[in-house]
């Protein structure tokens, strides 16, 4: 039996197996059985045998087995043959379709695609392999044109568009999506089919994979021609998502309209250009600044405006632009002439090119002049952008006299004093006209009428007109010098913000550090810049290594070295053999270059500046370093000893601090001692110099032995303490304590210095915290009596402020458990039993003054270690440490003059708020913590109240000193919707407008508010606090509502006091939908008062009425 007919044979249910064993050698390579030659090699008869018989054989599996039931267990083992067989009988269709000749009868392969389009259509999608295959063998039917191929496409399609949607990575079916786009022909878009259809197909502008590959882009511009109704629902789709699209996926989208605009012809064309690209046009118009897809729509309407070198775009721009442009470059809308200018200038010439060109451009051009001086500055500076875009791409097209017009026109805009945006516009967008080469002629004799323009008072218009000469200087088209004197330039360069002196520094490096010059001619220009302004010329060389290598920096730091030595005459100098003759040449006693000393300070200085700028590039270049040190090593002693000016030694000492100790012994040796012998009272300029040697030399341990000594001679010792025997040298020196804090202040201050303490070892440090500590003992004496101690109140205080302090930057660097926060917790409870009572008021005639006194310095210590706990607060504290300042806090405004401590209490409350907001847990501690807050503030509350009351002036002076803090506090507490603080501002408000009215005694004296100032002291301080955040303010009013709303305020007195609240805040200009809602409230609550009895009460119903009205027809409008 032949091959053929063995093949046949084989396709029918009885013989299964052995037309699944041709299948399995047809896959293998081995193997010589080839399906394909065997079918190509059969009759036509043999061939439709064959294809009726796979038929039935398949229809008979699925009948038995359907794809359904594949997944089931109990059909496992049908399952497997079924799907064998669907393979099989799939790879011969698949195989005979190579294999089909015209006229072929093909019936009974029409009964197995037809079977297996069923197959496809149910198939669960974990036969992908099963499933691949029947597609391919659809998408091959469609492509040979035979019966029914419309059903076969149609399937194939639709799942070639779900895989690409699928896969991250869809090119292979996006090309096959593409090779069956002809599908939608045929699809109905009318029909349900092709609207389902058209669901899918939308999905695709939503994919950016499926946007970005070329082939998806392609098909994409394809669907604009599907149907014409379909357009719209693709351009709703990309709207609805461009605001999660990239810059990226936008020019890609952007793309795709063109493409499809410029394919498409007939109605079509006509709906992208109505529907699409108008619309965009439209939105990119009437589209708010604010809008985060505004940028993403003018993009796309730039692309269109790009293309205009293609005459059909040319002429539909003119075309969509007519109806629309023109209209809204004059509507009110400020934002929407600023758009509409935007797009116009870019866009610029709008021309028909079948229409007459001259009387069009005019009216363009005559428009622009008039946009440049609209009445709001952001269509002016849009207008400014749009001209110098159309000045640097057409200066060739347009006529002189038109050109002038515009430049004199910017000459006038650059000095409009009514918006430094204007101004700044002017400058920056000059830039773009310097890019053409035709225009610099012109802006050489026009740029020096902008000179002044450097000395705006804008620092924005000041940085672009700098960065205009910097254009100028790049371009070539003129001199800045020419523009802007050199006398003027440094000036501002000596005086002016960071932003405007390093472009300055840009400007003028050339002709201060030219790459090329000798060293002779860099110390020449040095020496020059320093003669005409010492400050410019250290800013100058501050920003010199931004634009040069360190290597140069090296050379000029060298080459100043060697004018100071001919200053001094250095005979001393053999480290440069080259030079050492010319060194030591002169004679001595002469200047031979003639420089003051304020130069030779400026010439040290600048050293210091170029050295710090390099420091860090020297550690890297260890040769470099070593030639650094050993230069200036060499005459640094013989520096200190000429240069005996106090800016000379400054300027030294912080050139010391940039080197090794030892290559500056006969300095460094005596630093320690110059520190110990320093003025007790002498200031920071004195010693801040020395303290930063020794901390760069790795001598701190030095300063802070120092410190100790110091204090710990200062501290009276107790009685009965005696000195334990030890050998030492004794140095006849008085203790210095408050030195002694003075230069632990400036340590702990700046980060360098304190990062140098905070890396020595923990014993210097752990010492020198106990010793600050034993300070609280002597503290509480001058607490508890009034006779002096060996140090006095002031330093106990002060000693007391740094061991909190020390505690605070010791938990943060070192401990890693709690130590020091432990000590804080400790100095708290200290604070608490010892520091508090003294808060109480005594009774007169026992002690007023020394009472007095105990009272001002109980409430010092708790302010100070209040803000210290501030600081901890704010990254260091643990529940424990909160729990313990909020009992502080509590203590605190218990005490009958804890008020005295409320400017420092409220930064405590606000830390404390959010911190315990941050944790995000709802338990019951962090709730119940919060309770404790708001009541404090409460507690503040009526502390201030009482001392209003009391003594209204100091109560003024304390509520000015809390205003700050409170403003703060509040903002905190709304944002983190912290109860129980807004409704005690609306009562304390409340309460004193209503005392306030029941003190009154005659009707005449009932008035209404307008001011904040006419409300009762306190209330009206609180109520400014609160107004200047809005969203406090909107806290505030929903309050009040909700009070009104409680029914809390029943009497006349009351609700008339919350009248005289709303017509303040109806004065003020405050209007929300709670305050109206507020105001209707109690307009209802009053009327209840209508037979109100008494003249002062039926006077204050009828203003209290009067004034409801009022605010609510106010409010209305």
């Amino acid at each position: 039996m032949s091959k053929r007919e063995a093949f046949v044979e084989a396709a029918c249910k009885e013989n299964v197996d052995d037309f699944l064993q041709l299948i399995q050698l047809h896959k293998d390579k081995t193997d010589p059985f080839d399906a394909e030659e065997v079918i190509q090699e059969m009759s036509r008869d043999q061939r439709e045998a064959l294809w009726g018989k796979l038929a039935s054989l398949l229809r008979d599996f699925l009948l038995e087995v359907p794809p359904e039931r594949w997944g089931e267990a109990t059909d496992a083992e049908s399952a497997v043959d079924a799907k064998r067989v669907v393979a099989g009988v799939t790879l011969v269709a698949t195989v005979s379709l190579k294999v089909l000749q015209d006229g072929d009868t093909y019936n009974g392969l029409l009964q197995i695609a037809y079977q297996l389009h069923d197959v496809l259509v149910s198939l669960p999608v974990t036969e992908a392999h099963v499933l691949l295959h029947i597609h391919m063998l659809c998408e091959a039917w469609w492509k040979k044109d035979l019966k029914d191929k419309d059903k076969f496409g149609r399937i194939a399609f639709v799942i070639a568009l779900k895989k690409s949607f699928l896969l991250a990575k869809p090119g292979a079916e996006l090309q096959r999506l593409w090779s069956l786009h002809k599908v939608l022909s045929n699809v109905d878009y009318a029909s349900e089919y092709g609207e389902q259809l058209g669901k899918q197909l939308v999905q695709c502008f939503l994919r950016p994979p499926f946007i970005r590959n070329d082939e998806g882009k392609r098909f994409m511009v394809f669907l604009f021609s599907w149907h014409v109704d379909f357009i719209p629902l693709i351009h709703g789709t990309i709207k609805n998502q461009l605001q999660f699209f990239n810059k990226m996926t936008v020019a890609h989208i952007t793309e795709i309209y063109f493409r499809a605009w410029k394919k498409a012809s007939g109605s079509f064309q006509e709906i992208i250009e109505s529907e699409c690209v108008q619309d965009f046009m439209k939105c990119a118009i009437l589209i708010r600044r604010s809008s985060p897809v505004r940028n993403k729509v003018q993009q796309i309407v730039f692309y269109f405006h790009k293309r205009k070198v293609y005459r059909p775009v040319v002429k539909m721009l003119s075309a969509l632009y007519k109806p629309i442009l023109w209209k809204y470059l004059n509507v009110p809308n400020f934002e929407v002439r600023a758009n509409a200018t935007l797009l116009f200038t870019d866009a610029f010439p709008i021309l028909d090119p079948d229409q007459e060109i001259e009387h069009a451009l005019q009216k363009q051009l005559d428009t622009l002049m008039v946009l440049l001086f609209d009445k709001h500055p952001c269509v002016r500076c849009n207008a400014i952008l749009g001209v110098c875009k159309i000045l640097a791409r057409c200066w060739d097209l347009l006529p002189a006299v038109i050109i002038v017009d515009f430049l004199k026109k910017f000459e006038e805009l650059a000095g409009d004093c009514s918006s430094g945006e204007v101004r700044c516009a002017v400058f920056t967008y000059l830039c773009m006209v310097l890019d053409n080469v035709l225009s610099h002629p012109v802006l050489e004799k026009l740029v020096p009428r902008f000179k002044y323009s450097l000395h705006d008072t804008s620092e924005k218009v000041r940085v672009a007109f700098v960065d205009m000469l910097l254009k100028l200087k790049a371009v070539g088209a003129a001199k800045f010098w020419d523009v802007c004197s050199l006398d003027h330039l440094v000036v501002r360069l000596a005086f002016d913000k960071p932003h405007v002196s390093k472009r300055l520094a840009a400007l003028l490096f050339d002709s201060y550090f030219p790459a090329d010059a000798t060293e002779r001619d860099l110390c020449g220009r040095c020496i020059s810049f320093i003669q005409m302004n010492p400050v410019a010329a250290r800013k100058f060389y501050q920003y010199a290594h931004m634009h040069t290598a360190p290597a140069n920096i090296v050379k000029l730091m060298l080459a100043i070295r060697r004018i100071l030595n001919k200053c001094i005459q250095s005979n001393g100098d053999n480290t440069e053999h080259t030079e050492g003759n010319k060194e030591n040449s002169m004679p001595l006693g002469e200047n031979p270059l003639g420089l003051e000393k304020d130069v030779v300070a400026s010439l040290l200085e600048v050293v210091v500046v170029l050295w710090k700028t390099i420091d860090k590039t020297l550690h890297h270049n260890e040769e470099t370093q070593k030639q650094v040190y050993a230069r200036f090593g060499a005459v640094m002693t013989k520096y200190f000893s000429a240069f005996t000016d106090e800016r000379c030694q400054d300027a030294l000492m912080q050139m010391a601090s940039y080197m090794p100790a030892n290559t500056v012994a006969t300095f460094s040796y005596g630093v320690l001692s110059r520190l110990r012998k320093m003025d007790a009272e002498a200031p920071p300029s004195a010693y801040g110099q020395l303290l930063d040697c020794m901390c760069s030399w790795g001598k701190t341990a030095g300063i802070i032995e120092l410190i100790s000594d110091w204090l710990s001679e200062a501290l009276p010792k107790k009685r009965g303490e005696s000195a334990k025997r030890k050998v030492t040298i004794q140095v006849t020196a008085k203790a210095k304590p408050y030195l002694a804090l003075a230069y632990l202040d400036y340590l702990l201050l700046r980060p360098s210095t304190r990062d140098k303490v905070l890396a020595l070892s923990q014993g210097p440090l752990k010492q020198l915290h106990t010793l600050l500590g034993n300070w609280k003992s002597l503290l509480y004496s001058h607490l508890s009596s009034s006779t002096d101690g060996v140090a006095g109140t002031d330093l106990a205080l002060k000693v007391f402020m740094f061991h909190a302090r020390l505690s605070v930057h010791l938990q943060h660097k070192l401990s890693e458990g709690r130590e020091y926060l432990l000590s804080l917790e400790h100095t708290a409870t200290w604070v608490g039993e010892r520091v508090l009572p003294f808060l109480a008021n005594r009774r007169q005639g026992d002690g007023d003054d020394e009472a007095e006194q105990s009272r001002g310095l109980a409430a010092e210590i708790t302010k100070s270690f209040l803000s210290v706990c501030t600081d901890v607060l704010v990254c260091l504290a643990d529940d424990d440490f909160k729990a313990h300042v909020l009992h502080l806090c509590s203590l605190v405004v218990l005490s009958e003059t804890g008020y005295l401590c409320i400017p420092a209490l409220l930064p405590v409350l606000k830390e404390l708020t959010e911190s315990y907001q941050l944790t995000g847990e709802e338990q019951d501690a962090p709730t119940k913590c919060l309770v404790v807050v708001a009541n404090i503030f409460q507690s503040i509350i009526e502390l201030l109240a009482r001392r209003f009351k009391k003594e209204p002036e100091e109560g003024k002076q304390l509520c000015q000193s809390t205003l700050s803090s409170l403003a703060d506090f509040l903002q905190v507490a709304q944002a983190c919707n912290l109860s129980g603080v807004f409704d005690t501002l609306f009562a304390i408000v409340i309460v004193e407008t209503r005392y306030t009215l029941q003190k009154m005694t005659h009707p005449e004296e009932v008035t209404t508010p307008e001011t904040m100032e006419d409300l009762p002291p306190l209330s009206g301080t609180l109520l400014s606090v609160i107004l200047k955040s809005p969203p406090v303010a909107r806290a505030f009013s929903a309050e009040v509502l909700s009070s009104l709303d409680s029914d809390t305020f029943g009497t006349l007195t009351e609700l008339a006091a919350v009248v005289h609240l709303l017509a303040v805040l109806r004065h003020v200009g405050q209007s929300n939908a709670c305050l109206k809602r507020a105001a209707v409230t109690v307009q209802q609550q009053i009327h209840t008062h209508a037979d109100a009895g008494g003249d002062i009460q039926g006077v204050l119903y009828q203003s209290s009425v009067t004034t409801l009205n009022e605010i609510l027809t106010h409010w209305a409008d």
